[in-house]
């Protein structure tokens, strides 16, 4: 399967039987129009059926959506019949439940935000590496391997031997490098991402900072744990995704991960029977950075859901 191309028919009919598929997108691109584009998108998706969010912006379009098979090959064709999203790539996992909430347009001043101004991957980028080509690369003594996620992120998943910069946005990614004379030690920089957006500014800031061997992974982890059998993989753990289901694993099954609603962090099964886990109001990760009147706040919440749930709603903040 290309990334330009639909999930087999042979994987799911419809939403009903086999759950939903989740597409990932994203697309650099002169996109003026963006403003104009975002009622008559949101319009589309909503008639269709199709949840999720999709960022556009004068750069290009990027986000994540679920629907029925047949809802996101139609929006994935209304896409591709934009000029500026012709060569639109995806790429496609499943989720045994609907993973979002509501359907979100948002236009924004970047797809993915770095603050830096001028980095244009139209213009200037690493080289791709397909995920077959990863491990080889990886492995290579003369290549400096560097995670471009946030802390929350790689704290459940990483590749072998990764530099994690323990970053909390990807806004503070070009300082990290700045700060870090030692990149320069060997020749190659490697970088990979959860699905290849957040490397395509990453590998141009590094290209226009001087380094000269720049790669990023094709498709990123996603396409990586799609494509790369397990015994071969050298990723470690699970990967994380902005939606309900919380992770991935190899060959993109659902993975174990909760997240804790008070401070949007996953957790595992174990930090869940932590003392200081309590649904929907702390957990490890966040207990000790919240008052009790934040607590308490976060428990009448979480009590509107349980009773949203007993009517047999879904409350909009669960």
């Amino acid at each position: 399967m290309t990334d330009n191309q639909i999930t087999s028919r042979s994987h799911a009919t419809d939403g009903a039987t086999n759950g939903f598929l989740v597409a990932a997108l994203y697309h650099f691109a002169r996109f003026e129009r963006f403003e104009a584009f975002r009622e008559p998108l949101q319009a589309f998706c909503d008639e269709n059926g199709i949840k999720g969010t999709l960022l556009i912006a004068r750069e290009g379009i990027n986000g994540t959506v679920a629907g029925t098979d047949d809802a996101i090959a139609r929006l994935l064709a209304h896409l591709r019949g934009q000029p500026e999203f012709a060569n639109l790539e995806h790429k496609e996992s499943r989720a045994s439940k609907m993973p979002f909430l509501r359907m979100k347009v948002r236009p924004k001043k970047e797809i993915v935000t770095m603050g830096v101004e001028d980095i244009d991957p139209n213009k200037i980028v690493g080289t791709y590496v397909d995920p077959k080509d990863w491990n080889a690369l990886i492995s290579d003594p003369e290549t400096i391997l560097i995670d471009t996620r946030n802390d929350y992120e790689t704290a459940i998943g990483i590749f072998k031997g990764a530099v994690d910069p323990n970053t909390k946005t990807f806004r503070e990614f070009p300082d990290w490098v700045r700060n870090n004379t030692g990149l320069h030690n060997k020749p190659k920089i490697a970088m990979y991402c959860t699905g290849g957006i957040r490397c395509e500014k990453a590998t141009a800031f590094m290209k226009e900072e001087g380094f000269e061997e720049v790669y990023h992974l094709k498709g990123g982890i996603l396409k990586y744990l799609e494509e790369v059998p397990e015994e071969e993989s050298m990723w470690e753990g699970a990967c994380f995704v902005f939606d309900e289901r919380v992770s991935v694993e190899h060959g993109l099954k659902e993975g174990n991960h909760k997240l804790c609603h008070a401070c949007r962090n996953p957790i595992t099964a174990e930090e869940i029977t932590s003392a200081k886990y309590e649904e929907g109001v702390s957990c490890s990760n966040c207990y000790d950075t919240r008052s009790e009147a934040d607590r308490l706040r976060y428990r009448q919440r979480q009590h509107q859901i349980a009773l949203a749930k007993k009517r047999g709603l879904r409350h909009i903040g669960s």
